[in-house]
């Protein structure tokens, strides 16, 4: 459904799957060891629960690491909704690889299914509106990059991977340096092209400070929906260029009503901090 969902290039990808894999393999996975010795099979990964499917390509490289003979065949594209009960990938090729690789590769696509799957239901509350969602830096330490691509699939948008990516000015760099005003100065100068600034601010008068020092975008944090909505027109009436995020409690109930007051983005780390993992299971023929 979703284009956005880049995945990391296999450079980047795979030392991670392989620490996952290390971690549970240990020494060895004695049970499958002992019970046996190249026989091929056949599996079906089955959902458990109603949601949306994402990570499929990434546990098929968790096999192939296992084994390269390991086919893993989704049954379904990433970003697509499955009921309960439906298959969603078929595997074959060595059992001791599909049993030993099981765990880590369900695990992954069950954390990501489930990001993806909350993602959606807030995507889907704001669909006919121009505002798009985007995630935050609230993510799983180690696995940032896969909880964004599913945020993706999901059909949000990604904020800034990581504090290189952007300037933002939250309101701890504010304090510390005395003033909107005087932090945009003094990083403005320093940082390279085409790097954008955006500022946080909680009440008209830092929009008003933010705007007068040239801020490329201006978060609206914690405000209410009334005020929120005043900001957004003195903003656009004086740069139309500027674009405006909403952020703080947003919820599946508020997410809207944000929205309809103008802002180009609304900011939400609940699809990563409140998702649930989506079941699924393996099911060897």
């Amino acid at each position: 459904m979703n284009k956005l969902g880049i995945l990391p290039p296999t450079i980047v990808l795979e030392p991670l799957l392989r620490e996952w894999l290390l971690e549970d393999i240990g020494r060895g996975d004695r049970t499958t060891q002992a019970l046996l010795d190249g026989e091929e099979g056949q599996a079906n990964w089955v959902a458990k629960a109603d949601g949306v499917i994402a990570g499929l390509p990434i546990a098929a490289k968790v096999f192939n690491l296992l084994n390269e003979k390991i086919h893993f065949v989704p049954v379904v594209a990433e970003g697509e909704s499955r009921a309960r009960g439906d298959v969603v990938a078929e595997i074959n090729g060595p059992l001791d690889a599909l049993l030993t690789g099981e765990r880590v590769a369900l695990n992954i696509v069950m954390r990501l299914s489930g990001i993806a799957t909350l993602t959606r239901k807030y995507v889907e509350k704001i669909a006919d509106l121009p505002t798009k969602l985007v995630d935050t830096r609230k993510t799983t330490p180690g696995l940032r990059l896969l909880e964004k691509y599913a945020i993706a699939v999901g059909g949000a948008v990604n904020h800034r991977m990581g504090l290189d990516d952007a300037v933002m000015i939250k309101d701890n760099h504010i304090a510390a340096a005395g003033g909107i005003g005087k932090a945009i100065s003094r990083i403005r100068h320093q940082i390279p092209y085409p790097l954008t600034i955006e500022v946080e601010t909680e009440n008209l008068d830092q929009v008003k400070e933010a705007l007068q020092y040239g801020a490329d975008i201006i978060m609206l944090d914690n405000m209410s929906v009334d005020l929120m909505r005043q900001a957004v027109s003195r903003i656009r009436q004086h740069d139309s260029r500027v674009k405006i995020e909403a952020s703080g409690n947003i919820t599946l109930e508020t997410i809207r009503p944000v929205a309809e007051t103008g802002v180009d983005y609304i900011s939400s780390s609940a699809p990563v901090t409140q998702s649930c993992w989506l079941d699924l299971s393996m099911k060897i023929k």
